[in-house]
């Protein structure tokens, strides 16, 4: 497999055209907006990456504060909002367990295919890290207000096939009383030569066989799982 923190510290400008061609039928906004609507509301977000979540929800809410890790990530979404004409945002550097954010600023905290690298980055301690992170979403909302987690259930695959790693991560967020769902996030690629660079790129060459050519175009499927829980302003 590719070394993915790589990629989020050196090669931001290719995942992002990797994430431009997911989602192609607009699932994600859709799902979130029956979890919870999203307009009029504030919200911080966990991993903000490329700005793949901040520009799909920053034209409805009220103010998004996105946080990331990596500077060259953020650099991307920075411009990409700044070609926007929403101007309700601001971005900075954070570790998703020191977030600089403060108490009960928002309605919203939400982390897209980012808080799982808490748990793959710390196998002996992954339950006391992922705990910090989870604490530090609760902190920044007010009471009454939603934690949303939206991680992979398995790329090449149109029914949900977690990665074997992660699935002790999410049988602990439902001993935490999250609710999950899952929707399909398939990639629509423009050819088959831009389908096996960027898939090859980010999830190997395991992965390239398993795009599939037809109507449509070029499709890779993929699954997506969302967790979501109401907060009463304590902790995880």
């Amino acid at each position: 497999m590719p070394d993915h923190l790589e990629i989020y510290s050196r090669q931001a400008e290719q995942y992002e055209l990797l994430v431009s061609r997911e989602d192609y039928q607009h699932n994600i906004f859709r799902a979130l907006n029956q979890i919870i609507p999203f307009e009029g509301l504030t919200v911080v977000e966990f991993g903000a990456g490329t700005g793949r979540l901040t520009c799909l929800l920053a034209p409805v809410v009220k103010f998004i504060y996105a946080f990331d890790g990596s500077p060259h990530m953020l650099d991307v979404a920075m411009a990409k909002l700044r070609k926007s004409s929403v101007q309700n945002w601001q971005v900075a550097v954070s570790d998703h367990r020191h977030i600089a954010a403060g108490e009960g600023v928002a309605e919203v905290a939400i982390s897209g295919w980012s808080i799982c690298y808490v748990v793959v980055g710390n196998k002996e301690t992954w339950r006391e890290e992922l705990s910090k992170a989870l604490s530090e979403m609760c902190r920044v909302i007010r009471p009454g207000g939603m934690l949303i987690l939206l991680e992979t259930l398995g790329t090449g695959c149109e029914h949900p096939e977690p990665p074997i790693d992660l699935v002790p991560y999410y049988e602990y967020l439902a001993t935490c009383g999250f609710s999950r769902t899952w929707i399909r996030t398939d990639f629509q690629f423009r050819d088959i030569t831009e389908a096996e660079t960027l898939t090859r790129f980010f999830f190997g060459e395991a992965m390239v066989e398993k795009n599939e050519k037809g109507e449509r175009g070029v499709i890779l499927p993929e699954c997506t799982g969302i967790w979501w829980l109401k907060q009463d302003g304590g902790t995880l």
